[in-house]
């Protein structure tokens, strides 16, 4: 598993998403389908910026890491 996520990007997800993600979950009810899905919306991008790999950036071929030559 290659890394296709740079630094940025990473950050990002890991720091302003996530938690806005819990955070809505949160406000919407966690125990409700919403805040389900929230949570688990939370927990991938948490995950992905982590690993430093997205798979969705695999299937549409975008990396955002830095190029190698």
């Amino acid at each position: 598993m290659e890394r296709n996520m740079g630094t940025v990007d990473r950050l990002v997800r890991g720091v302003l998403l996530a938690p806005a993600a819990a955070i809505a979950a949160w406000a919407v009810g966690i125990g409700t389908p919403g805040g389900a899905i929230l949570l688990v919306v939370a927990g991938i991008m948490l995950a992905t910026a982590l690993v430093g790999f997205c798979p969705l950036y695999r299937v549409f071929r975008i990396s955002t890491g830095p190029t190698q030559r």
